[in-house]
């Protein structure tokens, strides 16, 4: 197992936001965790990379535990995080944000050319400042800036938010793709519909804990998930 949550509990000052939840990754899966607005999807993500320190719970990555690390150590354990809004270096270069996230990569040079190699417009917007990129360019330097700190676990964070319907078509097709070389993702949604088609596995949260699981294609299909999540009247488009 890659990474495993048990009985997680957080929050922020007196409020509890995670209330117990167990879930875990295996390697080379795409894993969605759905869930409203104020689930708590967001919260959870910070206190697997360490952003927020847990208040009881267990998390370990490749069965080492490391809920008790700081979140700069979280690469180290080969786990990166895109986070909610992308947050790329709107000051900085494509190359410079690229090279930002190969920081603590000793081939990073050569990372780079397979990055621009997975991501075409990248290399022809290498000179381009981050901010001028439309905001699919910038959902994909976030995931180029990660994928160059050679993660085995991506945390995705949203990646579909600000997106026109073809770009998180685009987008979510590229995260399936990753783990054709190897890596294993977690990815964070309030879309429904795009993550159920390209994960293995998902879990639904609510007010903080987790209220169903299962296989992808089971899930697409659970009543209980189609009137929360996917609108009355929904039907799978085709894969």
């Amino acid at each position: 197992m890659l990474l495993q949550v048990r009985n997680l509990r957080c929050g922020y000052g007196s409020l509890e936001v995670v209330r117990g939840i167990s879930l875990h990754v295996r390697a080379g899966e795409v894993v969605g965790l759905l869930g409203a607005n104020g689930a708590g999807k967001t919260t959870l993500l910070k206190a697997i990379v360490g952003l927020l320190p847990p208040w009881r719970g267990e998390i370990r990555m490749a069965g080492r535990p490391i809920q008790r690390q700081p979140a700069w150590r979280s690469v180290s354990h080969s786990m990166v995080l895109v986070p909610e809004g992308r947050m790329i270096f709107a000051d900085l270069t494509v190359r410079e944000n690229l090279q930002v996230g190969g920081y603590h990569n000793p081939d990073r040079a050569l990372h780079l050319d397979l990055v621009l190699d997975r991501f075409p417009r990248l290399r022809e917007r290498l000179h381009q400042l981050g901010g001028t990129l439309s905001g699919g360019e910038q959902q994909m330097l976030a995931l180029g800036r990660a994928l160059m700190a050679r993660p085995r676990l991506l945390l995705l964070d949203e990646p579909s938010m600000g997106l026109a319907p073809l770009l998180v078509k685009e987008v979510f097709a590229e995260i399936r793709r990753m783990t054709e070389s190897g890596l294993t993702v977690l990815v964070v949604e309030q879309n429904a519909v795009a993550t159920l088609h390209i994960a293995d596995r998902a879990y639904v949260m609510e007010t903080g804990e987790i209220i169903l699981e299962g296989q992808a294609g089971d899930l697409l299909h659970n009543p209980e998930v189609k009137r929360a999540y996917l609108g009355k009247g929904h039907s799978a488009p085709n894969a």
